[in-house]
């Protein structure tokens, strides 16, 4: 399977539109949403093109094709308007050689580790800032933010398929790759 893994999109119809372009171009069989679907709160500038009812004009019809978890900005309000599930902490998805844990960030974190084992991944979004690292206890995957990136990161998003995952900008240019050994 192939996922399309993306988080932080903040309520930007512009990014949201790029991103779902990203999508048809990947060929992609899922989308994984890592949280802040549609609200930008409040120590985030605006982004381009802020307009969350487009974005769930946009992301609605792709309901089977979307597995999401709650972000920091997420809210029951949200489940009344988006037609997929965006409430869960967290989700598990399992692979040839370990378990990726896949939650926002917020709550779940590196100071704040789930029930996890040396190898699993730890993936999460809230930072804005795309990562991989390796710790003893885990690895730590964050795929950045699609609308409001930080420390000079690109608008990116990532692929993960046959245990491998590649980061890439808004262009469809890999600029980090993982292979899970």
């Amino acid at each position: 399977m192939k996922w399309f893994i993306a988080s932080d999109i903040h309520g930007s119809a512009y990014y949201c539109e790029k991103l779902l372009e990203n999508f048809k171009k990947e060929k992609a069989d899922r989308i994984l949403l890592l949280g802040d679907i549609l609200y930008h709160g409040p120590r985030n500038d605006l982004p381009k093109d802020y307009a969350p009812k487009k974005v769930i004009e946009m992301l609605n019809p792709l309901k089977d094709t979307i597995l999401a978890v709650r972000g920091n900005c997420e809210a029951e309000v949200d489940q009344m308007v988006l037609s997929f599930p965006v409430l869960a902490d967290y989700a598990l998805i399992p692979t040839d050689k370990n378990l990726i844990f896949v939650t926002h960030g917020h709550n779940w974190n590196n100071a704040n580790l789930p029930a996890i084992k040396p190898g699993d991944i730890l993936l999460h979004g809230h930072t804005h800032i795309p990562v991989c690292e390796e710790f003893p206890t885990h690895i730590y995957i964050n795929p950045g933010s699609v609308s409001i990136p930080k420390e000079n990161s690109p608008h990116s998003y990532m692929i993960f398929e046959d245990n491998t995952f590649l980061w890439k900008d808004l262009e469809g240019e890999t600029y980090k790759t993982y292979t899970i050994k």
